[in-house]
């Protein structure tokens, strides 16, 4: 009888520790699998955070030319996700307008990339009917600057001191107009 129950405890035994190996070869797959990176990058976006290096990016206009965040190196950027069907979007254009025509000429410069996916058929008329002079660019697939800035939802804008660190994140919409906005771009425009 006894050697019967040393038996069991031993067999008890054996699948506790069988069970406990389990659990802790998924939990190492679970923690390998959230690490690893997909074949396009991080399987989760990084937010980019003030005082962040801005990547650089090259994106075409309206007109079909190629232009980079490093050909604004000294200028202030504001730059901006956007898209033509987003709500938000539209919401804060007219102050986007009134920031670029009071301070455009200057040490600064609006970028407004569009992650329309119809590209300039969708951009062109929506910035004509508006009356919108701010420059427009277009990532219509949103790997260029949705995917490398984090962008989690539309619109969202990136303020992008003189030497290329992020200023400022603001995500949704606000009135760009607005003076303390404008004193802090124009504090940043200012600055060495």
């Amino acid at each position: 009888m006894e050697g019967k129950t040393v038996r069991m405890i031993e067999r008890r035994g054996a699948r506790i520790a069988i069970l406990i190996a389990i659990v802790v070869i998924i939990g190492a797959v679970v923690i390998m699998l959230q690490q690893k990176d997909s074949l396009d990058g991080p399987a989760r976006p990084t937010r980019m955070l003030a005082g962040m290096p801005a990547p650089d990016f090259t994106v075409p206009g309206l007109d079909g030319r190629p232009v980079s965040l490093k050909d604004y190196r000294g200028k202030v950027v504001f730059l901006n996700v956007w898209a033509t069907w987003c709500p938000s979007c539209r919401e804060e254009m007219p102050s986007m307008e009134k920031l670029y025509r009071e301070l455009k000429g200057g040490a600064f410069e609006i970028l407004a990339v569009s992650v329309d996916s119809t590209g300039a058929k969708a951009v062109a008329p929506f910035m004509a009917a508006r009356s919108l002079s701010f420059p427009a660019f277009l990532d219509p697939e949103g790997k260029t600057i949705a995917k490398p800035y984090g962008v989690t939802g539309i619109p969202e804008s990136f303020i992008i001191d003189k030497q290329g660190v992020i200023a400022k994140v603001v995500i949704g919409p606000i009135d760009w107009a607005d003076p303390a906005v404008v004193r802090f771009i124009r504090d940043l425009m200012q600055k060495p």
